[in-house]
Protein backbone atom coordinates (compact mmCIF):
# COMPACT_ATOMS: atom_id res chain seq x y z
CA UNK A 1 0.00 0.00 0.00
CA UNK A 2 1.04 3.57 -0.73
CA UNK A 3 0.95 4.74 2.87
CA UNK A 4 1.86 7.96 4.67
CA UNK A 5 4.90 7.35 6.83
CA UNK A 6 5.61 3.87 5.49
CA UNK A 7 8.98 2.59 6.65
CA UNK A 8 9.44 0.15 3.78
CA UNK A 9 12.36 2.14 2.34
CA UNK A 10 13.91 2.57 5.79
CA UNK A 11 13.88 -1.06 6.96
CA UNK A 12 17.63 -1.52 6.51
CA UNK A 13 18.33 1.69 8.44
CA UNK A 14 16.04 0.57 11.26
CA UNK A 15 17.45 -2.96 11.36
CA UNK A 16 21.09 -1.90 11.43
CA UNK A 17 20.41 0.68 14.15
CA UNK A 18 18.52 -1.79 16.33
CA UNK A 19 21.40 -4.26 16.03
CA UNK A 20 23.94 -1.56 16.90
CA UNK A 21 22.09 -0.37 20.00
CA UNK A 22 20.92 -3.73 21.36
CA UNK A 23 23.78 -5.98 20.20
CA UNK A 24 21.10 -8.45 19.12
CA UNK A 25 22.38 -10.32 16.07
CA UNK A 26 20.17 -11.90 13.41
CA UNK A 27 18.81 -15.14 14.77
CA UNK A 28 18.69 -13.92 18.37
CA UNK A 29 15.22 -14.70 19.73
CA UNK A 30 13.71 -11.54 21.19
CA UNK A 31 10.34 -9.84 21.32
CA UNK A 32 9.61 -6.84 19.12
CA UNK A 33 6.62 -4.54 19.60
CA UNK A 34 5.41 -2.42 16.67
CA UNK A 35 2.67 -0.35 18.27
CA UNK A 36 1.88 2.18 15.51
CA UNK A 37 1.86 -0.64 12.98
CA UNK A 38 0.19 0.89 9.91
CA UNK A 39 0.52 -1.52 7.00
CA UNK A 40 2.64 -3.90 9.05
CA UNK A 41 5.83 -3.77 7.00
CA UNK A 42 8.05 -3.40 10.07
CA UNK A 43 6.34 -6.08 12.14
CA UNK A 44 6.27 -8.54 9.24
CA UNK A 45 9.96 -7.90 8.62
CA UNK A 46 10.88 -8.66 12.22
CA UNK A 47 8.63 -11.72 12.33
CA UNK A 48 10.54 -12.97 9.31
CA UNK A 49 13.78 -12.45 11.25
CA UNK A 50 12.51 -14.78 13.97
CA UNK A 51 11.16 -12.28 16.50
CA UNK A 52 7.91 -12.71 18.37
CA UNK A 53 6.05 -9.59 17.30
CA UNK A 54 3.39 -7.62 19.15
CA UNK A 55 1.50 -5.36 16.77
CA UNK A 56 -1.01 -2.58 17.40
CA UNK A 57 -2.86 0.18 15.61
CA UNK A 58 -5.89 2.28 16.50
CA UNK A 59 -7.23 1.96 12.94
CA UNK A 60 -9.24 -1.21 12.35
CA UNK A 61 -8.11 -1.69 8.74
CA UNK A 62 -4.53 -1.71 10.02
CA UNK A 63 -5.44 -4.23 12.72
CA UNK A 64 -6.95 -6.51 10.07
CA UNK A 65 -3.80 -6.42 7.94
CA UNK A 66 -1.55 -7.00 10.95
CA UNK A 67 -3.82 -9.72 12.32
CA UNK A 68 -2.90 -11.66 9.21
CA UNK A 69 0.76 -10.69 8.89
CA UNK A 70 1.64 -11.23 12.56
CA UNK A 71 -0.66 -14.09 13.64
CA UNK A 72 -1.47 -16.24 10.62
CA UNK A 73 0.40 -19.40 9.68
CA UNK A 74 0.28 -21.63 6.63
CA UNK A 75 -2.75 -23.38 8.12
CA UNK A 76 -5.07 -20.77 6.54
CA UNK A 77 -7.08 -21.80 3.51
CA UNK A 78 -5.61 -20.40 0.32
CA UNK A 79 -8.00 -22.13 -2.10
CA UNK A 80 -10.75 -19.50 -2.15
CA UNK A 81 -9.04 -16.96 -4.38
CA UNK A 82 -10.61 -18.12 -7.65
CA UNK A 83 -14.04 -18.30 -6.03
CA UNK A 84 -13.82 -14.78 -4.68
CA UNK A 85 -12.45 -13.32 -7.91
CA UNK A 86 -15.23 -14.95 -9.93
CA UNK A 87 -18.07 -13.43 -7.90
CA UNK A 88 -20.40 -11.11 -9.85
CA UNK A 89 -20.48 -7.56 -8.52
CA UNK A 90 -23.30 -6.36 -6.28
CA UNK A 91 -24.69 -2.95 -5.33
CA UNK A 92 -23.39 -2.79 -1.76
CA UNK A 93 -22.20 -0.06 0.58
CA UNK A 94 -19.01 0.78 -1.30
CA UNK A 95 -20.75 1.07 -4.67
CA UNK A 96 -23.67 3.04 -3.22
CA UNK A 97 -21.49 5.56 -1.41
CA UNK A 98 -18.13 5.76 -3.21
CA UNK A 99 -18.82 5.14 -6.89
CA UNK A 100 -20.16 7.74 -9.33
CA UNK A 101 -22.66 5.41 -11.01
CA UNK A 102 -24.69 5.12 -7.82
CA UNK A 103 -25.42 8.84 -7.85
CA UNK A 104 -23.37 9.41 -4.71
CA UNK A 105 -21.30 12.09 -6.44
CA UNK A 106 -18.14 10.33 -5.25
CA UNK A 107 -15.57 8.79 -7.53
CA UNK A 108 -13.25 6.68 -5.37
CA UNK A 109 -13.59 3.53 -7.50
CA UNK A 110 -15.02 2.62 -10.87
CA UNK A 111 -18.53 1.22 -10.64
CA UNK A 112 -17.42 -2.30 -11.52
CA UNK A 113 -14.57 -2.29 -9.00
CA UNK A 114 -16.78 -0.93 -6.24
CA UNK A 115 -19.36 -3.63 -6.93
CA UNK A 116 -16.66 -6.31 -6.96
CA UNK A 117 -15.31 -5.08 -3.64
CA UNK A 118 -18.82 -5.28 -2.18
CA UNK A 119 -19.29 -8.82 -3.50
CA UNK A 120 -16.07 -10.12 -1.99
CA UNK A 121 -16.60 -8.31 1.32
CA UNK A 122 -20.15 -9.62 1.63
CA UNK A 123 -19.09 -13.17 0.76
CA UNK A 124 -16.36 -13.19 3.42
CA UNK A 125 -18.89 -12.19 6.08
CA UNK A 126 -21.31 -14.84 4.84
CA UNK A 127 -18.68 -17.61 4.88
CA UNK A 128 -17.57 -16.68 8.40
CA UNK A 129 -21.09 -16.58 9.84
CA UNK A 130 -21.87 -19.95 8.21
CA UNK A 131 -18.70 -21.42 9.78
CA UNK A 132 -17.41 -22.32 6.34
CA UNK A 133 -14.17 -20.49 7.10
CA UNK A 134 -12.44 -19.82 10.42
CA UNK A 135 -11.34 -16.40 11.64
CA UNK A 136 -7.73 -16.91 10.53
CA UNK A 137 -8.86 -17.49 6.96
CA UNK A 138 -11.34 -14.62 7.20
CA UNK A 139 -8.61 -12.17 8.21
CA UNK A 140 -6.29 -13.53 5.52
CA UNK A 141 -8.72 -12.68 2.73
CA UNK A 142 -10.01 -9.48 4.32
CA UNK A 143 -6.45 -8.19 4.74
CA UNK A 144 -5.76 -9.13 1.14
CA UNK A 145 -8.90 -7.27 0.03
CA UNK A 146 -7.85 -4.09 1.87
CA UNK A 147 -4.34 -4.26 0.45
CA UNK A 148 -5.54 -5.07 -3.08
CA UNK A 149 -8.39 -2.58 -3.47
CA UNK A 150 -6.11 0.30 -2.48
CA UNK A 151 -4.21 -0.19 -5.75
CA UNK A 152 -7.41 0.62 -7.68
CA UNK A 153 -8.40 3.72 -5.71
CA UNK A 154 -9.04 6.81 -7.82
CA UNK A 155 -7.11 9.13 -5.51
CA UNK A 156 -3.87 11.07 -5.54
CA UNK A 157 -2.62 8.90 -2.68
CA UNK A 158 -4.95 9.11 0.32
CA UNK A 159 -8.73 9.10 0.71
CA UNK A 160 -9.02 12.72 1.77
CA UNK A 161 -10.22 13.43 -1.79
CA UNK A 162 -11.01 11.59 -5.02
CA UNK A 163 -10.06 12.52 -8.58
CA UNK A 164 -12.62 13.93 -10.98
CA UNK A 165 -11.57 11.65 -13.83
CA UNK A 166 -10.67 7.98 -13.51
CA UNK A 167 -6.89 7.54 -13.63
CA UNK A 168 -5.22 4.71 -15.49
CA UNK A 169 -4.50 2.43 -12.54
CA UNK A 170 -8.03 2.85 -11.15
CA UNK A 171 -9.59 1.94 -14.52
CA UNK A 172 -8.17 -1.60 -14.48
CA UNK A 173 -10.46 -4.46 -13.51
CA UNK A 174 -10.05 -5.32 -9.85
CA UNK A 175 -8.30 -8.56 -8.99
CA UNK A 176 -7.97 -9.81 -5.43
CA UNK A 177 -4.33 -10.66 -4.77
CA UNK A 178 -3.24 -12.57 -1.66
CA UNK A 179 -0.91 -11.07 0.90
CA UNK A 180 2.08 -13.27 1.77
CA UNK A 181 2.01 -15.56 4.77
CA UNK A 182 5.00 -14.59 6.89
CA UNK A 183 7.17 -17.43 8.12
CA UNK A 184 8.12 -16.81 11.74
CA UNK A 185 6.93 -17.09 15.35
CA UNK A 186 3.24 -16.40 15.84
CA UNK A 187 2.74 -13.00 17.44
CA UNK A 188 -0.25 -11.00 18.63
CA UNK A 189 -2.12 -8.10 17.02
CA UNK A 190 -4.07 -5.48 18.98
CA UNK A 191 -6.54 -2.73 18.09
CA UNK A 192 -6.21 -0.41 21.08
CA UNK A 193 -5.09 3.03 22.19
CA UNK A 194 -1.34 2.63 22.61
CA UNK A 195 -1.19 4.44 25.95
CA UNK A 196 -3.67 1.93 27.35
CA UNK A 197 -2.11 -1.12 25.72
CA UNK A 198 1.38 -0.33 27.03
CA UNK A 199 0.13 -1.10 30.55
CA UNK A 200 -0.67 -4.68 29.50
CA UNK A 201 2.46 -5.74 27.63
CA UNK A 202 6.21 -5.96 28.06
CA UNK A 203 9.20 -7.16 26.08
CA UNK A 204 12.65 -6.49 24.69
CA UNK A 205 12.37 -3.96 21.84
CA UNK A 206 9.63 -1.35 21.46
CA UNK A 207 9.40 0.43 18.11
CA UNK A 208 7.30 3.59 17.87
CA UNK A 209 6.30 5.26 14.60
CA UNK A 210 3.59 7.75 15.61
CA UNK A 211 1.99 10.36 13.36
CA UNK A 212 4.32 13.32 12.83
CA UNK A 213 1.76 16.01 12.05
CA UNK A 214 -1.88 16.99 12.43
CA UNK A 215 -3.21 14.81 9.60
CA UNK A 216 -5.34 12.12 11.19
CA UNK A 217 -4.98 8.66 9.65
CA UNK A 218 -8.63 7.94 10.34
CA UNK A 219 -9.62 10.71 7.92
CA UNK A 220 -6.97 9.92 5.32
CA UNK A 221 -7.96 6.25 5.07
CA UNK A 222 -11.64 6.33 6.01
CA UNK A 223 -12.75 4.31 2.98
CA UNK A 224 -10.43 1.44 3.92
CA UNK A 225 -11.79 1.62 7.47
CA UNK A 226 -15.31 1.20 6.14
CA UNK A 227 -14.31 -1.72 3.91
CA UNK A 228 -12.64 -3.37 6.89
CA UNK A 229 -15.56 -2.89 9.29
CA UNK A 230 -18.34 -2.98 6.68
CA UNK A 231 -20.62 -1.55 9.32
CA UNK A 232 -22.85 0.65 7.14
CA UNK A 233 -21.84 3.90 8.82
CA UNK A 234 -23.51 7.24 8.27
CA UNK A 235 -21.19 9.13 5.92
CA UNK A 236 -21.14 12.87 5.35
CA UNK A 237 -19.78 15.55 3.07
CA UNK A 238 -18.19 15.56 -0.34
CA UNK A 239 -15.74 12.82 0.59
CA UNK A 240 -18.19 10.60 2.48
CA UNK A 241 -16.39 10.69 5.81
CA UNK A 242 -17.50 8.32 8.56
CA UNK A 243 -17.56 9.49 12.18
CA UNK A 244 -14.02 9.05 13.48
CA UNK A 245 -14.21 10.99 16.74
CA UNK A 246 -13.21 7.91 18.76
CA UNK A 247 -10.14 7.30 16.59
CA UNK A 248 -8.42 10.66 16.74
CA UNK A 249 -4.83 10.39 17.89
CA UNK A 250 -3.44 12.68 20.59
CA UNK A 251 -0.11 12.36 18.74
CA UNK A 252 -1.62 14.55 16.00
CA UNK A 253 -2.06 17.60 18.22
CA UNK A 254 0.70 20.00 19.21
CA UNK A 255 -1.17 20.61 22.48
CA UNK A 256 -1.15 16.99 23.61
CA UNK A 257 1.68 15.17 21.81
CA UNK A 258 4.47 15.81 24.33
CA UNK A 259 2.36 14.76 27.31
CA UNK A 260 1.05 11.61 25.68
CA UNK A 261 4.51 10.71 24.39
CA UNK A 262 6.12 11.06 27.83
CA UNK A 263 3.31 9.04 29.38
CA UNK A 264 4.04 6.27 26.87
CA UNK A 265 7.80 6.26 27.46
CA UNK A 266 7.36 6.35 31.22
CA UNK A 267 4.99 3.36 31.31
CA UNK A 268 6.71 1.21 28.65
CA UNK A 269 8.15 -2.01 30.13
CA UNK A 270 10.76 -2.57 27.42
CA UNK A 271 14.54 -2.51 27.66
CA UNK A 272 15.08 -0.79 24.32
CA UNK A 273 12.82 1.87 22.80
CA UNK A 274 13.19 3.24 19.27
CA UNK A 275 11.22 6.22 17.94
CA UNK A 276 10.98 7.12 14.26
CA UNK A 277 10.34 10.82 13.78
CA UNK A 278 11.37 13.33 11.15
CA UNK A 279 12.75 16.84 11.43
CA UNK A 280 9.40 18.44 10.56
CA UNK A 281 7.24 16.78 13.22
CA UNK A 282 5.05 18.34 15.91
CA UNK A 283 7.62 17.51 18.58
CA UNK A 284 10.97 19.23 18.26
CA UNK A 285 14.16 17.21 18.41
CA UNK A 286 15.03 18.87 21.71
CA UNK A 287 11.65 17.98 23.18
CA UNK A 288 12.10 14.34 22.23
CA UNK A 289 15.62 14.27 23.63
CA UNK A 290 14.54 15.91 26.90
CA UNK A 291 11.70 13.45 27.42
CA UNK A 292 13.57 10.27 26.52
CA UNK A 293 16.71 11.23 28.44
CA UNK A 294 14.73 11.23 31.69
CA UNK A 295 14.27 7.48 31.46
CA UNK A 296 17.66 6.13 30.46
CA UNK A 297 20.55 6.37 28.02
CA UNK A 298 19.54 8.36 24.93
CA UNK A 299 21.07 8.54 21.45
CA UNK A 300 19.87 9.11 17.90
CA UNK A 301 20.73 8.21 14.30
CA UNK A 302 19.65 9.93 11.08
CA UNK A 303 18.94 9.14 7.45
CA UNK A 304 17.88 11.46 4.62
CA UNK A 305 15.10 10.20 2.37
CA UNK A 306 12.55 11.39 -0.18
CA UNK A 307 9.30 12.68 1.27
CA UNK A 308 5.94 10.99 0.69
CA UNK A 309 4.87 11.66 -2.87
CA UNK A 310 1.37 12.85 -1.96
CA UNK A 311 2.93 16.16 -0.96
CA UNK A 312 3.37 16.95 -4.65
CA UNK A 313 0.09 15.36 -5.69
CA UNK A 314 -1.90 17.51 -3.28
CA UNK A 315 -0.11 20.67 -4.43
CA UNK A 316 1.19 21.55 -0.99
CA UNK A 317 3.74 24.32 -0.74
CA UNK A 318 6.79 22.19 0.07
CA UNK A 319 10.25 23.72 -0.03
CA UNK A 320 12.31 20.52 -0.04
CA UNK A 321 12.08 17.15 -1.78
CA UNK A 322 13.86 15.39 1.05
CA UNK A 323 13.42 15.14 4.79
CA UNK A 324 15.59 13.80 7.60
CA UNK A 325 14.36 10.73 9.45
CA UNK A 326 15.55 10.51 13.04
CA UNK A 327 15.67 7.21 14.88
CA UNK A 328 15.73 8.12 18.55
CA UNK A 329 17.04 5.37 20.83
CA UNK A 330 16.59 4.76 24.52
CA UNK A 331 18.14 2.09 26.71
CA UNK A 332 15.66 2.31 29.54
CA UNK A 333 16.57 2.25 33.21
CA UNK A 334 15.23 -0.57 35.38
CA UNK A 335 13.71 -2.49 32.46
Amino acid sequence: MNYIGSKYSLLDFLHETVKKVTNYEDGTPYSFADLFAGTGVVGAYYRGLGCKVLSNDLQYYSFVVNKHLIENTDSVRTDLLDHLNSLPGIDGFIYNNYCAGSGSGRNYFTDSNGRKCDAIRTELEKLLKANEIDKDTYFYYLASLINSIDKYANTASVYGAFLKNIKKSAAKDFILEPLPIVNGPKGKAYNKDINELVNEIEGDVLYLDPPYNERQYCANYHVLETIAKYDNPTVKGVTGLRNYSDQKSAFCSAKTVCDVFEDLIKKAKFKYIFLSYNNEGLMSLDQIKDIMSKYGEYSFYTKTYRRFKADKDENRNISANETIEYLHCLVKKDS
